[in-house]
C-alpha cells in the first residue's frame, strides 16, 4: 500500500507552498477541490491549478456539485487522475469519457453512506474507486469504521480496480486498510498539520514496512 499526502486548503498560495513542501519527501499528492455546496467548505478556484508552478504529479478529489464543469476548466499536465463523486451524477459515462479524452485517469469517490450499487455498472469504466472513511470536507473528522466492510466487498467485486481511502488514516488503523486490500491511503492533517510533515510521512512508510514484514510470517 502507498501513502499519498493530501492537501485541503482554501488558499491557492498555501496550496503551492504545501506542494513544494511535499516535493521534498513524496512524488505524488492529492489535492481536494471543494465548492462550498457539495460540502460546507470551499477551496481555492480549481482554475488556479492551471497556472500553478509545480513539478510534482497529483490527483484531484472533486468535492463539487458540478464536476463536469470543473473538469472542463482544467489544463495542467501534472494532473494524473481526477476523482469525481458518485453522489453528484446519475450518468457517469460522459465525465469518464471527458477525463480520458484529456489523457487523465478517471476515478469515483464514495461517501461513507453511499452504497456500491450506485455505480456498480460503471465500475469497469473506472480506474479507481475511492472510499471516504469520514464525512467529507474538513481535516480531522472522526473515522467511520463501518466503511471497512464496504471496501472489503468492493475489493472482491472489482479485483482489477485501484482502491483508495481517505479520512482519519492513522498509524493505529492503517493495518485495517492493508488487510482488506487497499492500494493507497491519502493522509492530510496527520502529515501537514504535524510539526514535521516529512517526519510524519516517513513514520507512515516505516509502519507499512513493519506490517509487510509481519505479514510474511
Amino acid at each position: 500500500m502507498k501513502i499519498v499526502p493530501a492537501i485541503l486548503t482554501e488558499s491557492g498560495d498555501e496550496c503551492v507552498n504545501l506542494m513544494r513542501l511535499a516535493q521534498s519527501f513524496a512524488d505524488f499528492i492529492q489535492i481536494d477541490i471543494m465548492d462550498g455546496l457539495f460540502v460546507s467548505t470551499r477551496s481555492f478556484p480549481p482554475e488556479t491549478l492551471n497556472g500553478m508552478p509545480t513539478s510534482i504529479f497529483f490527483e484531484l478529489h472533486l468535492m463539487v456539485k458540478d464536476p463536469m464543469s470543473v473538469v472542463q476548466s482544467l489544463n495542467n499536465r501534472h494532473i494524473k487522475k481526477i476523482i469525481f463523486h458518485a453522489e453528484t451524477l446519475n450518468n457517469y459515462q460522459p465525465i469518464i469519457v471527458q477525463i480520458r479524452s484529456m489523457g487523465i485517469s478517471p476515478g469515483i469517490a464514495v461517501k461513507p453512506e453511499t452504497e456500491l450499487n450506485r455505480f456498480i455498472r460503471s465500475a469497469p469504466l473506472l480506474d479507481t474507486i475511492f472510499f471516504l472513511t469520514v464525512d467529507p470536507g474538513n481535516y480531522g473528522s472522526p473515522f467511520r469504521p463501518e466503511v471497512l466492510n464496504k471496501i472489503s466487498r468492493a475489493r472482491k467485486l472489482f479485483p482489477a480496480a485501484e482502491i483508495g481511502v481517505d479520512g482519519a488514516v492513522s498509524l493505529d488503523n492503517i493495518r485495517s486498510f492493508v488487510d482488506i486490500g487497499v492500494d493507497y491511503a491519502c493522509v492530510g492533517s496527520r502529515i501537514f498539520r504535524s510539526e514535521s510533515p516529512k517526519a510524519s510521512y516517513l513514520q507512515f512508510i516505516r509502519k507499512l514496512k513493519e506490517i509487510e514484514v509481519q505479514n510474511e510470517f
